[in-house]
Order: C-alpha cells, then structure tokens, then sequence
C-alpha cells in the first residue's frame, strides 16, 4: 500500500480547512496570464481531485494522475456524484508521475500542494520534470510549488499537533519532522488516532512523509538539463518575492 494508501480516508477531512475554491481561482488566474487559450490541463499527483473538479466547473477539462489507488477511488467517487456536464470534463488515472506516459499533450501541466517536494532524489525531479514536459504543447506551461529551501532552513518545522472531527470520526494527528542537512530532506513523521464516534473504536496509524525542499538556482539548473524556461516564481497565493519565511513557492514553466 502506498503512503497515502489510510490517509486517504480522511485526507479530505484533515484538508477541510484548505483554501481549495482560493487556489483553483489562483491557478485559473495563472493560466490566463501566460497561456491565455488553454482548454486541457494534466494534474501531476491530483489526490482526491479537489483542485481538478475546481478547474473543471470553470470550463477546462481535467486529466488527473496519482498513484494512489484509494485516492483515485475517492476522486471517481466525487466524479460519479457531478453533474454530466461536469463529469464529462474529468478523467483520472493511476500512475507513477516519474514514468507514466498518456500519449496525449495538454496546454498546462499542475503539480500542487508540494508533489514535486516529494521527488526526494535528483533522478526523481528529473523524472517528474520530464514527464511535464512530454505531455506539454508547444507553447504550454508547466505549474508546480514545492517546500522553499530558504525558508525550510531559517524557519525548521517543528512538532504539530492537529484535531478535526466531522459527524463520523475524530482525528488526531502529530506530525514530528527529522531533518537531513547533507541531503536537503525531512522526514515528516505522522502518528494518526482516529476514533469512530460510533463504536467508539481508536484506529491508529504510523506514516513518514519524506520531503526534499528545493532552492530556486537548483530548480533552474534542473530545468536547463530539459531545455525548459523558468518564466516565474514567487510566493504561493500571494504573488510576493520570496524570502526566508516563504515556506511556500511556486514556479511557471516553459517548455
């Protein structure tokens, strides 16, 4: 089972508070600013297919890829409750972002919520890159945030605690982060309770997440090797430059 393979029955319950319809529109606003007359968009990593059914109501059609069998069973689940229309604009598909192939180009390839920040080694990021740009129009782009190196370094995660409940479950979830200087890494190690209001029952689970924060000049470095253009990069939602407390980046590429 992949890493995401529990979580993802209530990943979209720890995720509530995420700012889903803000990010879509920000991604929309993206497009329109550097590839105005795009219609098709491939989602490296769509998880559960929140942002994808998003850009769909706007009028793009979405392809979605993930490797997670469970998270795919929960984005087809929301797809069969859509409306035709909207149904009709949605596709997701199982597969590795290194190495799956569709045979099919999109005028803007996504990779949200730190999925390139998972491609832990340089072999992987260049696999991940790779396939954005095989499945990038000529003129298309390709959008993806990671964890900022700057920030990651002057700011260190710490230990968290999370708590959030809905009619069924109660969760709890502590997160305690290992950092590896020499290798650019953090593992993200969560220890999750959750407990069925009704039976009273307490599940409880153990996961790492290993993360790689990246820097700006390694990115561009990454990206020459494929013969692709960095065309901006700045804070996500925010459009700020990006400092030592800028967590979060994203970056706008050319291929």
């Amino acid at each position: 089972m992949s890493v995401f393979g529990n979580y993802a029955h209530y990943y979209d319950l720890l995720y509530r508070d995420k700012d889903y319809v803000g990010e879509a529109e920000f991604i929309h606003n993206l497009i329109k600013t550097h590839a105005p007359n795009s219609q098709d968009i491939l989602e490296l990593g769509c998880g559960t297919g929140n942002h994808a059914t998003l850009l769909a109501k706007t009028g793009y059609h979405l392809h979605g890829v993930d490797l997670s069998q469970e998270m795919l069973h929960r984005a087809n689940e929301r797809l069969s409750e859509s409306p035709q229309e909207l149904a009709a604009r949605l596709q997701f598909t199982q597969g590795d972002i290194r190495e799956v192939r569709l045979n099919k180009t999109f005028d803007v390839v996504l990779s949200l919520f730190h999925v390139i920040s998972y491609q832990t080694t340089n072999q992987d990021l260049l696999a991940a890159l790779t396939t954005a740009k095989k499945h990038l129009k000529p003129g298309g782009i390709f959008i993806f945030d990671v964890w900022y190196g700057p920030a990651v370094l002057t700011q260190p995660p710490t230990v968290r605690v999370k708590r959030l409940e809905d009619e069924l479950i109660q969760v709890t979830r502590i997160a305690e982060p290992v950092m590896y200087p020499n290798e650019n890494l953090v593992d993200v190690n969560y220890h999750v309770f959750i407990k069925d209001k009704t039976s009273g029952t307490v599940d409880e689970l153990r996961e790492t997440h290993t993360m790689r924060y990246l820097f700006k000049s390694e990115i561009e470095l990454l990206l020459s090797e494929l013969q692709m253009q960095l065309i901006e990069s700045q804070e996500w939602l925010t459009n700020q430059q990006p400092g030592f407390n800028t967590w979060g980046v994203y970056f706008v590429v050319k291929s």
